[in-house]
């Protein structure tokens, strides 16, 4: 894979493909094992990310009755992921502009601006998002 593959900005919505079976999910885990194969790999985040998988967690606990401890232990999990982080108050008032602009969500909004900011493309299983982004890449179209 060349250095230019290894620096991405990842959404919420590829990242719980890591802890919960999901169309992708298979993709997601190829996709994630860089970060342990490839020393030059990072994975960039606004720290929103943790939040809204662990929202997503709770989703499935609550309507498929997935147990909380499996959230809990995919919360674990999730903490020891290697990703770069941004503070979401560094991007709040650009993601305001954009997701009025895109008509977007200001959470889906923050990872697009990361991404913008860092020059990197933008992971997302969101077709939505990867639809109205120039920069994001829909992990359906990535081949791993």
């Amino acid at each position: 894979m060349s250095e230019d593959n290894l620096r991405w900005v990842v959404d919420a919505s590829v990242g719980i493909k890591l802890f919960v079976n999901e169309e992708f999910s298979d993709k997601v885990h190829r996709f994630f094992i860089q970060l342990t194969e490839e020393i030059a790999s990072e994975f960039y985040v606004p720290d929103l990310f943790y939040i809204e998988c662990a929202n997503i967690l709770l989703k499935y606990t609550r309507r498929f009755n997935r147990p909380l401890e499996d959230a809990q232990a995919d919360l674990i999990d999730l903490n020891k992921l290697i990703l770069k982080t941004t503070p979401t108050s560094d991007l709040i008032e650009d993601s305001l502009l954009l997701a009025s602009v895109k008509k977007l969500s200001a959470y889906d909004a923050a990872y697009a601006v990361l991404a913008q900011k860092l020059d990197l493309p933008l992971i997302t299983a969101d077709v939505h998002l990867a639809r109205s982004i120039d920069w994001a890449v829909w992990i359906g179209d990535l081949d791993f």
